[in-house]
């Protein structure tokens, strides 16, 4: 099978990150071709954003395979464009909702979400149907948009990201007006205030001997102010076809205007109002946790010039290849990999990891600048990170917008508009809700034609139902926790690409593993060379390492190191041509005219028995835990090669707590032999331990087990284990901070290589959906309790708005509870992977 990488930069944004549902598009319409096996975005070339295929030529040319490909994209930039612009004069989570839904009834728009945290909007659109320009002036209408219509970008593009131009002056802006009042972020609380103070005095006064006249006017100012940002909620809310909270709260204190009763009309309008400043104020919290990510990368960095002078500029203008210096104790202002000095880094900003991490230089910065992505990671650094006690000298690999910091900030606020489950079902029930409420208000105005009992009575009876059947708390219930509970993941160094992924990770009963560089080290060893009967050591660990030098295989260069040790003069005498890997089971080759295979048992099988020698040296050395490679030279076996990769330290550590929180079935995947993976499985504790499976029967178990009412996480490094993370109900890859691919295709990184992270995330996902269930009952007990009590009149518009506001603030400080969620890594740093 053979490998090769297409330059899709006039089909794809250069951050492939930044169009995930076109990308998947492509990959689909991609993979379904005959002959293709695989395809996958590779940004380790950081210039530039490249499709990598795996496919058959007997089966499909390359040039074919580069027409579907461009034909695909093509496609693509016609029927989809992209829209990404700051907003303003948001203030919480269900305006934002009604945006949303104000561009979602407009003609082409295929998809509208608003990062709440982030404050952007992001549109997907048919530019067919409609144009950035009309979408722009939507904005415009809705008084959201802080930015100019952006410029279209080429056509063969056909995306809008925004990345080409600077966003600090539209973000400043965007911060100042965000609230949309003369006093910043404090105006609805000062006018909240002001509302309280006025029907306070007016109250008081109406209890002396001051005319009439005098409270009335100081209660209708009240009106004024605590009604003046919940009418411009209604209008956005009217416009989006939408009976939301705001509009039963305005007209419930304009119901008690016209019976008199303005004083309750007043107090309703304060602490409605001042609920709601307060939630922003504990909503804030939350986005703040998020927002200090981003400003952890310093603004300015110290460059290296041609003459190894030192100049400090905006980390905005390293580019890919400049050479920058890091004082001991600073921060490092870009991704790059370590050219001099050595030090330790705390890397928790990015990894979570407790323990700084020792950095070294690397032998040679050229070969390593030409593949950065395949360094260890002893020799690379992230922006954000801290340097440790002495200077580092390191080459930029990332421009600022790209590195991994960056990428995840983004990944993180773009969270918010990926909706879970119950989020979906709590606004489908909003909007039968609250006309169903309509409803039984209008019914209530009929009351005196069935009960003796004043017009008057029954209205004010139906003023305060609506006040009492508003679900504001239902309505911040789940995006409260969710955002918390993101937030709190990548400050503990786990993405979470949406409020679906952190609740379904949280219902899950079963994970499966890979085994190899998942739950061991990935660093496998030989431990044994069994040559045949006439065949000596060095013919056939020539052989091995002629073939496997061409390999970029673990078990290869395992091979390899593991001839240099034992016959070093030896290595590199034989050159083997025409070296073709064989999915799931190793390597054919040509040496000096023979046909060389070099792989599992079952490789040979399928041509006979193998020879009781070769057998009886398998079983050997299966019994003993190794994974076995047969070496054959035309029609002759030259011996057996048997490889150890240790299990991780922690492994064991981490399967027992995983267990503990809830996981009933551990699954171990692998293409070594069965007695191999029962060997790892019984050091690890993994429950269950399937070997000898092919790269499709892997993606087999999963499917089957993905379809169980509880779903299965899979567990992987997010590049060879793609195709099963895709078809698990969660996939989670390890190592994302050093792959830019495990960021693209996994549902939740591990940023860090260290598996202790896994439970933190089981653990956090089940406190985040405990915590959304919780404000759940309570939000909707406060509803069933409130209409009763006030259909029956135990309750009026006073204590129903109280209670129902007191309600809100609960869920949003429950939720706020998931910030302080303990990392037991923290607790006890342990033995670093």
């Amino acid at each position: 099978m053979n490998k090769h990488k297409l330059d899709l930069q006039i089909i794809l944004p250069q951050d492939a990150a930044d169009c995930d549902a076109c990308v998947k598009r492509l990959l689909d319409t991609v993979r379904g071709r005959s002959g293709i096996v695989d395809a996958h975005i590779d940004s380790a070339d950081t210039a530039k954003t490249k499709l990598c295929l795996h496919y058959d030529p007997a089966i499909v040319r390359l040039q074919d395979v580069q027409a579907v490909v461009h034909r695909a994209g093509a496609e693509l930039s016609e029927r989809f464009e992209h829209l990404s612009i700051p907003v303003v004069g948001l203030r919480h989570e269900r305006q934002a909702n009604l945006v949303e839904g104000v561009f979602a009834r407009q003609v082409g728009v295929l998809h509208a979400g608003i990062a709440f945290g982030a404050r952007r909007l992001y549109i997907e659109f048919d530019p067919k149907q409609t144009s950035r320009e009309s979408l722009m002036a939507v904005a415009g209408a809705e008084g959201i948009s802080a930015a100019k219509t952006p410029a279209a970008p080429p056509r063969a593009s056909g995306h809008d990201h925004d990345h080409d131009h600077d966003h600090s002056k539209e973000n400043a802006h965007a911060h100042e007006h965000e609230h949309g009042g003369p006093f910043g972020e404090r105006s609805e609380l000062v006018f909240s205030l002001g509302c309280g103070a006025l029907t306070a005095v007016g109250w008081g006064l109406g209890r002396g001997s001051v005319p009439a006249i005098v409270p009335t006017a100081l209660f209708a100012v009240a009106y004024v102010l605590g009604a003046w940002f919940t009418v411009q909620e209604v209008a956005v809310a009217l416009r989006a076809k939408r009976f939301e909270i705001d509009f039963l709260m305005l007209f419930a204190a304009v119901g008690a205007a016209v019976l008199g009763q303005w004083f309750e009309g007043a107090l309703l309008l304060f602490l409605f109002t001042l609920g709601h400043a307060l939630e922003g104020y504990a909503m804030g919290r939350a986005r703040k946790a998020i927002e200090a990510l981003s400003q952890l990368v310093p603004q300015t960095a110290l460059r290296l010039g041609p003459s190894h002078g030192i100049k400090e500029v905006p980390v905005s203008e390293l580019v890919v290849g400049d050479t920058i210096m890091v004082k001991p104790n600073t921060r490092i202002a870009a991704d790059g990999f370590v050219v001099a000095g050595s030090s330790s880094v705390n890397q928790a900003p990015i990894t979570g990891e407790s323990v700084p991490v020792d950095k070294i230089p690397v032998p040679d910065a050229k070969v390593a600048a030409a593949n950065a992505s395949a360094l260890a990671p002893e020799n690379r650094v992230f922006a954000g990170t801290i340097n440790g006690a002495a200077a580092l000298t390191i080459l930029v690999t990332k421009a600022a917008a790209d590195s991994t910091l960056a990428r995840v900030v983004k990944m993180v606020a773009e969270a918010e508009t990926q909706k879970s489950a119950t989020q979906r079902f709590t606004d489908r029930f909003e909007r039968v809700f609250v006309p169903v409420i309509l409803g039984v208000v209008v019914l209530l105005l009929f009351a005196p034609f069935v009960i003796d009992e004043t017009f008057a009575h029954s209205f004010y009876r139906a003023m305060a139902v609506l006040v009492s059947a508003s679900p504001c708390a239902l309505a911040i219930a789940t995006p409260s926790a969710v955002l918390s509970g993101v937030a709190r993941a990548a400050r503990g160094g786990v993405l979470i690409k949406g409020g679906a992924h952190l609740e379904t990770l949280g219902a899950i009963t079963a994970i499966a593993f890979d085994k190899t560089g998942t739950l061991t080290e990935g660093k496998p060893q030989l431990t044994d060379v069994l040559p045949t009967q006439g065949t000596t050591e060095t013919e056939l660990m020539q052989t091995a390492v002629a073939v496997e030098s061409q390999s970029d295989h673990p078990l290869a260069a395992a091979i390899v190191n593991g001839a240099a040790s034992r016959l070093p003069a030896e290595i590199g005498r034989l050159r083997a041509l025409n070296v073709k890997a064989l999915v799931g089971f190793g390597v054919k080759a040509e040496i000096d005219g023979a046909t060389v295979l070099l792989g599992k048992p079952g490789l040979f099988t399928n041509d006979g028995a193998l020879p009781d020698e070769v057998t009886e040296a398998i079983g050997k050395l299966q019994s003993n835990g190794r994974t076995v490679m047969v070496v054959k030279s035309a029609n002759r076996f030259l011996g057996v090669l048997g490889l150890m990769d240790t299990p991780r330290d922690t492994a064991r550590e981490v399967i027992s707590e995983l267990h503990r929180l809830g996981i009933k079935q551990s699954i171990m995947l692998t293409g070594d032999n069965q007695s191999v993976a029962d060997a790892v499985a019984g050091q690890v504790g993994i429950r269950v331990a399937r070997g000898d499976l092919l790269p499709e029967q892997k993606v087999a178990v999963i499917v089957q087990l993905a379809g169980s009412s509880t779903g299965v996480a899979m567990v992987g490094d997010g590049v060879n284990d793609a195709p099963a993370m895709a078809n698990a109900t969660v996939g989670i890859a390890m190592g994302a901070g050093g792959s830019d691919v495990a960021l693209e295709t996994a549902d939740i990184a591990l940023m860090a290589d260290d598996l202790r992270a896994l439970p933190f995330a089981v653990g956090l996902s089940r406190a985040s959906r405990s915590i959304i269930r919780q404000n759940l009952w309570a939000s909707l007990g406060m509803v069933a309790i409130l209409i009763p009590a006030t259909i029956f009149g135990f309750a009026g518009i006073g204590v129903a708005v109280a209670l129902h506001e007191g309600s809100t603030l609960l869920v949003v400080v429950n939720a706020l509870r998931l910030l302080a969620y303990k990392d037991q890594r923290a607790a006890n740093p342990g033995v670093r992977s």
